[in-house]
């Protein structure tokens, strides 16, 4: 399946949040992240982020698609060349 994942975290927990995502997605941009993961591989992922973050101030959010071709990304401005992986 192909996902985007968005994240909003207090500073102190950005980098550990961050390198966490960068082991299984893309990093699009800034606290953004894209890519294609099996649904056990983005479990693994999402239980990980949960030992990280604090439900109570800190928000994550994951967007599901069957696959590539459902999806659709334009884009205005500097790429981060990631379209020829995903």
């Amino acid at each position: 399946m192909y996902v985007i994942l968005s994240y909003d975290v207090e500073a102190k927990r950005d980098v550990k949040v961050c390198n966490m995502c960068r082991r299984y997605l893309l990093h699009a941009h800034e606290s953004l992240f894209e890519g294609v993961i099996s649904e056990a591989k983005l479990r693994e992922l999402e239980r990980s982020l949960e030992e990280l973050v604090d439900v109570r101030s800190d928000s994550i959010r994951v967007y599901r698609f069957p696959s590539v071709r459902y999806a659709r990304k334009d884009e205005i401005g500097r790429s981060r060349g990631n379209e020829a992986i995903v």
